[in-house]
């Protein structure tokens, strides 16, 4: 019994070959996306993005109108703009969080 330990605990602390890198969902959820603003509606603190994937909504690359909180973050871009940007599901809403110009 005693030969069997060592090869027992190799096998408990290898790595299965087909194991995949895990995110934590601390850094999943605040990963930004990259999109171009294509409009703003100011008036109702929404934007128009064209997008890649959204990797914590699970969502693919498309262009779609989000709800922009807090409203000033508009302020900061143009349509046209290349930016970097966070999403969330807020209440059955996706919503921008956070943008900046993309480098």
């Amino acid at each position: 019994m005693k030969k069997w330990i060592p090869l027992l605990a190799a096998l408990a602390i290898a790595t299965p070959i087909h194991a995949q890198p895990v995110t934590p969902p601390a850094a999943e959820a605040s990963a930004m996306s990259e999109g171009v603003v294509r409009k703003i509606d100011a008036a109702n603190a929404r934007l128009t993005l064209r997008h890649g994937p959204i990797a914590n909504l699970d969502m693919p690359g498309m262009t779609m109108v989000f709800r922009v909180q807090p409203p000033e973050l508009l302020d900061a871009v143009k349509v046209g703009d290349k930016v970097r940007f966070h999403a969330e599901d807020i209440n059955g809403a996706f919503t921008v969080t956070a943008i900046q110009p993309a480098p």
